[in-house]
């Protein structure tokens, strides 16, 4: 009896992990649980773990929840097999040989491509042949050279190249190849006769199409297809059928908001049904840090988990902001995982000018209760009234201070013109721009904003680049892309502030300060009231995500919090009013 008891309490020492491992007919081993490729998911699942290897596994996958148990499940990718081949040679599981020999495979693939990516990144690496037959004359620049291969070989790759060196013909160049043609390239509306003129047909014989409209249509038989951002959710279907075996994502911070938008939803069609995805942009990063994984998991998804583990593995919080704790750590990732590549430009850095001006009381005076109002609504108004009066609070307040400085950053401007200096003026509200018409009239002001047609637009150019007019007064979000100014202009004058800092980077960045040997001189026109103090401060912290992740050497302007530019700005209203109007809930 005892003999049979001391036998039984023996089969209970043994794991439930050792007893199936026994099952499996796999050698006798201490394991600690399950380990199972589902292919229907394409994902790794890890089952029955033992409580002390659950907890270790939480703390070395910072994806996993801390109060997930049971199943633990990782998206399938290279350095997703590389790493569980590596947990589990310190924890064994149970594991089949077909899936021991995916992992392997897995592990042997991401050493070797990070290997030979390594490679080509050095500086004395030179392609083996030639890479894209380019017209006469034309030839890759080393730094464009190195995404062809980079992108080649991994099938995927963000260009943050700074603006100026070449992304465009960078990504043209990578799909040159029978494997990856025909492309659809979606850029910008006002870019898509430029790209099949200055880009397609100047640089290489390949044949385009600007697709017109979003309703169906037989489309010709070209090797480039060149889509809008405002089209592509119409040509969905077609993306569906694999049709285009490569996508070019340019200005690729037009999908920073995800799936769950139109543009970026569509987005998610054309690269899941291609064999090449790249993105190009100096400035992917806009906001917060987060808008970098919506970006990501369009062109590779799954590469930074889900959205839950993103958050979890990279973020302080949620809040539906997505702010990355360490956004250094993050772009140090992505350029390890060789997903990103960057060339800086070596020109000199630019000459950045702050001039302060008055807010002008008075012309502001007659919209302030209405300000004060809005914003007595973002501090005390219930949830749905928070949220509608801030967004009206952001967009008014932006209006009144442009429109309360206007007078004085055209004097501003006047002084350049009359001295004969080509000038960019950035804006963003119609009501400001009427009033640089107005007092700036004589010197024959052109406007390249939203409301142009591309026709317009490039009409605009020309007459900056022939003389016909030394001012172009260009909104802050409509001039990415944009070539051939620098030809002609080296400043800037930012006459309305923009949330982000990066906006500003793209408009200063149609000067291409990084390929020039002159200094451009960027001129900061900020009032001192209004919403532009706000402005000014919340810059910090969303420079700081965005220089982070894209330059994670360079070092990482420290910010304190995010105080909610929103109720910064309802704050300032309140503090500056005085008593709140009588009646908030029917403002004048």
């Amino acid at each position: 009896m005892s003999a049979h008891l001391h036998h039984s309490q023996g089969d209970d020492l043994l794991s439930w992990a050792e007893q199936n491992a026994w099952r499996d007919g796999a050698d006798v081993e201490r394991t600690y649980g399950r380990l199972e490729y589902q292919a229907h998911a394409r994902r790794w699942v890890i089952s029955g773990l033992e409580p002390q290897v659950a907890i270790r596994v939480k703390r070395i996958f910072p994806r996993i929840s801390l109060t997930q148990v049971g199943l633990f499940g990782f998206a399938d990718n290279d350095e997703a097999r590389a790493e569980l081949e590596w947990f589990l040679s310190r924890y064994p599981l149970v594991c089949s040989a077909e899936d021991r020999q995916l992992l392997c495979e897995g592990r042997v693939r991401f050493e070797r491509i990070r290997s030979e990516v390594h490679q080509v990144l050095q500086p004395d690496w030179t392609p083996a042949g030639e890479l894209a037959q380019l017209r006469d004359g034309f030839a890759l620049r080393a730094n464009q050279a190195r995404a062809v291969e980079v992108a080649r070989r991994l099938g995927r790759l963000i260009v943050a190249d700074d603006v100026g060196l070449g992304k465009t013909l960078a990504a043209i160049a990578s799909v040159m190849d029978p494997r990856f043609l025909p492309v659809a390239i979606i850029v910008q509306p006002q870019l898509a006769i430029q790209w099949q003129r200055d880009f397609i047909q100047q640089f290489t014989t390949l044949t385009s199409h600007v697709i017109q409209g979003t309703g169906y249509y037989v489309l010709p038989v070209v090797d480039c297809y060149i889509f809008k951002y405002t089209n592509i959710f119409g040509w969905t279907d077609v993306a569906a059928t694999g049709r285009f075996r490569s996508v070019i994502f340019d200005e690729v911070q037009e999908i920073r908001h995800g799936i769950g938008t139109l543009k970026g939803g569509s987005a998610k069609v054309f690269a899941d049904n291609a064999g090449l995805r790249i993105g190009l942009s100096a400035t992917p990063v806009f906001g917060y840090g987060g808008e970098m994984f919506n970006i990501v998991d369009i062109i590779e998804p799954g590469v930074l988990g889900s959205r839950d583990e993103f958050i979890r593995e990279w973020c302080t919080s949620d809040n539906g902001k997505m702010i990355v704790n360490d956004a250094a750590a993050l772009g140090a990732h992505l350029y390890d995982i060789n997903l990103l590549l960057r060339e800086v430009g070596k020109g000199p850095p630019p000459n950045r000018v702050i001039h302060d001006v008055p807010y002008d009381e008075e012309v502001a005076a007659a919209d302030e209760a209405f300000a004060r109002a809005l914003a007595l609504k973002v501090m005390q108004g219930s949830f749905s009234e928070r949220g509608q009066a801030a967004r009206e609070l952001d967009m008014f307040a932006r209006r009144v201070t442009g429109v309360a400085k206007a007078r004085h950053v055209a004097a501003f401007v006047r002084i350049l013109l009359e001295a004969k200096t080509p000038v960019i003026l950035g804006g963003w509200h119609r009501d400001v721009y009427d009033i640089w018409l107005e007092e700036l009239k004589e010197f024959n002001p052109q406007l390249y904003t939203g409301s142009e047609t591309p026709k317009q637009k490039d009409a605009v150019k020309r007459a900056f680049m022939s003389g016909e007019t030394d001012l172009i007064i260009m909104s802050l979000r409509s001039g990415a892309g944009l070539d051939g100014l620098q030809h002609r202009c080296s400043t800037v004058v930012h006459g309305e502030l923009d949330w982000s800092r990066e906006v500003h980077k793209q408009l200063a960045g149609r000067l291409r300060p990084h390929a020039r040997k002159d200094p451009i001189t960027e001129i900061y026109i900020v009032a001192d009231g209004g919403s532009d103090p706000v402005i000014a401060a919340l810059q910090g912290l969303k420079a700081s995500q965005a220089h982070g992740i894209v330059d994670p050497k360079r070092g990482v302007t420290q910010a304190a919090t995010d105080d909610s530019r929103i109720k910064a700005l309802a704050r300032q209203y309140l503090e500056r009013g005085g008593a709140p109007p009588s009646s908030p809930e029917n403002p004048p």
